[in-house]
């Protein structure tokens, strides 16, 4: 008959391995990543509802849907990482107004995440009167920002590489009027590194060829103590481009040292 200790021993064997830790004790679970979505004024239903589609059915996150005005009465402190999604980025930097957009600026000068797409990322710039400002970029041909949609292809940097998680050249990307990012240059915000460029264009409704080609499609920044990450085209729209999303989006809410 086997003795007392041992048979302990085949009991915690046949525990769960992920109740149970080297030590013999349960291991609490993972803490799961806490994501607002923007789901206001100028936040496209496609895009977004695509968006929380794919959050939602992602293990160890945790996404829920914020108004303006739970903005502005500071609900941002309770998640991890902010996303506004595409759409208009004039219509939610309208619909912020000066103190919700001073809500999201304090939450990721604090140490919070930000995730722009296309509109967001419009919105991220330091260039418009409802921007922002926490990403040192530029929008590009403004005149022509209405320039088309279809399929690009972007050059991914090394940066982009690494941060990612990919391991080729160049990458298919669905696109529909995102901005074509440049360094803006301000000496009160930290230079942003080019994730991606744009390696093909959409010329489209009088806009000029050539501009879109070499110009930023994808980028990350600091702002305070927290990280930006801001996508020209859309992630979320091609599966394949999924776990580049949430890869970004573990980049984006870890806390700088």
């Amino acid at each position: 008959m086997a003795s007392l200790p041992h048979l302990r021993s085949l009991a915690i064997l046949a525990l769960p391995l992920s109740l149970v830790s080297v030590s013999g004790k349960t291991a609490e679970e993972p803490t799961p990543l806490r994501i607002a979505v923007y789901d206001d004024r100028g936040a496209s239903g496609a895009a977004k509802e695509t968006l929380i589609q794919l959050l939602q059915s992602t293990p160890g996150i945790q996404a829920q849907r914020l108004k303006v005005a739970d903005i502005i009465a500071g609900r941002l402190r309770e998640f991890d990482v902010v996303i506004h999604p595409g759409g208009s980025g004039g219509g939610q930097g309208r619909a912020l107004g000066e103190e919700g957009r001073k809500q999201v600026r304090s939450f990721v000068e604090g140490g919070g995440g930000f995730v722009g797409i296309c509109a967001g990322a419009y919105l991220a710039s330091r260039d418009y009167p409802w921007s922002l400002n926490i990403l040192d970029a530029k929008v590009l041909d403004k005149a022509h920002w209405a320039r088309g949609s279809g399929e690009v292809e972007l050059a991914v940097t090394g940066r982009g590489k690494q941060l990612l998680g990919l391991d080729m050249d160049r990458r298919p990307f669905q696109y529909f009027q995102g901005p074509l990012l440049a360094p803006a240059g301000d000496p009160e915000l930290d230079d942003y590194e080019p994730l991606a460029t744009f390696a093909t264009e959409i010329a489209e409704k009088g806009a000029p060829k050539g501009v879109m080609i070499g110009t930023t499609a994808a980028a990350a920044g600091r702002f305070g103590k927290g990280r930006v990450l801001c996508f020209s085209p859309h992630p979320e729209k091609s599966k394949e481009n999924h776990p580049l999303l949430l890869k970004g989006l573990r980049w984006v809410a870890e806390r700088p040292r």
